[in-house]
């Protein structure tokens, strides 16, 4: 008998998914580090076995192996071109199998990179990728679309109209939940449950990354704010690692004794992710088959996604000392000392108590320079705050913490008084003393500062209002050598709109570089500090040259550093000071501040450096 139209049997019945298809293909002898979706191309007499299995287990959708078929992710593995051709094989190999009797559902992942506000890909970008795999998979054959696994709200948001814009197959929209229910981005699953109805999902639900009973507490919550059909696919099971293999141990009769579970407790479609086999989809067969789902006899309506009011932050005068002085147009003054490399931080407080009595207005404590292993700038701008009184600024890099332990340091910085804070990307680790080093580099320097001012706001990623909101002064980094001006603007542009309060540049060793470079950015009306950093000998120099990215000395300074050398270091020393002097001298008048670095720790160098500001006329 010829299959009905998707949603009119699921009006009729409960629809049983099928299983993992990246497990069983794993079980088959196909490894982690290679390309699963190229298997169609590769071996597609494997993917119909395994869409076989699935069929005669009981399922009644089988999902195309295409989940990962993006190109972003192809891209990884050199299969950029094969996009249509993996795609459309896909859907042909699960529709040789269901033949007119099952249904086939185009699987589409998330793209594998950050959209915005979080990262760098626009959602136009996003939507247009989208719809390139929808369009191949459509092409195949398929008789409904299922979006898998997503953790933002907002990029499967560009997956749905994606889809809507090429045709009106019904959309099945998934996120993957932790423990308590919410996304991995935090938002509740209330709220991610209405938004996917209301924007135009015809089933929603969850899937991946947990067990039955944490997806039953989702679904609980889920039948209560929507209409839609609700759908659950749970792992088999948590994963537990056994001889480095994540190994998914949830048996058959657990995942059918839960699948009963889950219809009566409203879903209206059933199936398993990671772990679960054709023996686990039969016997959830088996639950599917004895029950019905509960008629829903109302909804309680929550409220509104964006009726969760963010709160006015805190004005940027009001925010720190130092916030005070750029907003009353003040000239600034800070200079950065790195952490030192073990644990004990005597020599860096003190070195902030004198400069503090010289009249600098912060300490930047740089968070971990160049990927080297030091004391963390966190614990350190602490105790400069605690024990000096003198106000740091935080650099947060984006290279070492996920998107989860971001916010949890921001609400404990938030809590502990730090004020400042200047938000990088962060340099590899192939750079510094440990390249074997893994990074995660969740976010960008754009995507934290959205979330840092959304936290400003009185918002959390997921868009759950705060108890209290933070109040950061919220500071950029800025290459005016950028080699790709363009870009570098256009990255500025974006950092502002996403909440940056000012910028401190690059160590500044050409002032005509600068000084090119402001007109291009006067749109943006932020404070720009300008890094300085005194030279201290011709191998210093060399090496910010070769070593540092973002630094350019030009040859007229490293002659003159030549030549200085030739008599002597301490020459040399005196020569690379006076040159960073001449730099503050020439930018004056067009920024708002300088940051001084503190060569090998020696703050006697940046104090030299600051004291030409008293010979201007002002103030340290």
């Amino acid at each position: 008998m010829k299959r009905k139209p998707f949603l009119e049997e699921l009006e009729r019945r409960v629809i049983l998914f099928d299983g993992a298809m990246g497990t069983m293909l794993y079980d088959r002898g196909i490894f982690i580090n290679q390309c699963f979706d190229n298997v169609n191309l590769s071996n597609p007499r494997l993917v119909k076995e395994i869409h076989a299995g699935y069929a005669n287990a009981g399922a009644d959708v089988l999902t195309t192996n295409t989940f990962g078929a993006n190109p972003f992710k192809l891209m990884k593995h050199g299969l950029r071109d094969s996009l249509e051709a993996i795609n459309y094989q896909g859907a042909k190999l699960a529709r040789d199998v269901a033949g007119e009797q099952l249904y086939v559902a185009g699987s589409i992942g998330p793209l594998g990179v950050k959209i915005e506000p979080w990262g760098k890909l626009a959602r136009e970008e996003a939507r247009d990728a989208f719809r390139e795999q929808a369009q191949a998979l459509l092409n195949g054959g398929v008789d409904l679309f299922i979006l898998e696994t997503f953790s933002d709200l907002s990029e499967i948001e560009q997956a749905i109209k994606a889809i809507r814009e090429i045709c009106n197959l019904p959309i099945v929209a998934q996120m993957t939940i932790d423990e308590q229910g919410n996304s991995l981005y935090g938002t509740a699953t209330e709220t991610f449950t209405y938004q996917l109805d209301r924007w135009g999902a015809d089933v929603v639900g969850v899937n991946c990354s947990v067990g039955p009973p944490s997806m039953m507490n989702a679904l609980e919550k889920m039948v209560q704010v929507t209409k839609k059909p609700v759908i659950v696919q749970p792992n088999a099971g948590n994963p537990r690692v056994i001889d480095e293999r994540n190994m998914y141990l949830a048996s058959p009769e657990y995942l059918g004794e839960y699948a009963m579970r889950f219809i009566k407790g409203g879903a209206r479609l059933v199936g398993g992710c990671c772990g679960t086999t054709p023996e686990h989809v039969k016997m959830m067969e088996k639950s599917v088959r004895m029950q019905s789902p509960r008629k829903q006899m109302f909804v309680v309506q929550l409220p509104k996604a964006e009726e969760v009011e963010a709160v006015e932050p805190v004005p940027t005068a009001e925010k720190s000392r130092f916030a005070a002085r750029l907003a009353r147009g003040e000239l600034v003054t800070s200079v950065e000392i790195v952490p030192p490399r073990g644990s004990d931080p005597s020599s860096v407080l003190e070195a902030a108590r004198r400069l503090k009595e010289f009249g600098v207005d912060a300490i930047n404590v740089p968070d971990g320079p160049r990927a080297m292993c030091r004391m963390g700038a966190q614990h350190l701008s602490i105790l400069i705050a605690q024990k000096v009184g003198i106000e740091p600024i935080l650099h947060y890099c984006c290279r070492d913490r996920n998107l989860l332990g971001m916010q949890s340091d921001i609400m404990g910085l938030a809590a502990v008084g730090i004020k400042n804070i200047l938000i990088i990307t962060g340099d590899p680790p192939k750079m510094g003393d440990y390249p074997d080093a893994t990074a995660v580099f969740d976010v960008d320097s754009i995507g934290l500062t959205n979330m840092v001012n959304r936290m400003n706001h009185g918002l959390d990623l997921g868009g759950t209002k705060l108890d209290a909101p933070t109040a950061f002064h919220i500071g950029v980094g800025l290459n005016p050598g950028a080699i790709d001006q363009e870009q570098e603007i256009r990255r500025f542009e974006w950092k502002v709109d996403a909440g940056a309060e000012f910028a401190i540049t690059q160590p500044v060793f050409d002032p005509q570089i600068l000084l090119d470079f402001l007109p291009k950015i006067q749109h943006v009306k932020i404070p720009i500090i300008a890094g300085v950093w005194p030279l201290v000998s011709l191998r210093n120099a060399e090496f910010m040259n070769t070593e540092v990215p973002g630094a350019s000395v030009p040859e007229r300074y490293m002659e003159r550093m030549r030549r200085a050398q030739e008599i002597s270091k301490e020459e040399a020393r005196a020569e690379g000071i006076r040159i960073a002097r001449e730099a503050m001298a020439q930018c004056r008048e067009y920024v708002q501040g300088f940051q001084v670095s503190a060569p090998f720790g020696k703050i006697e160098y940046a104090m030299q450096v600051l004291g030409a500001l008293k010979e201007f006329g002002g103030e340290i």
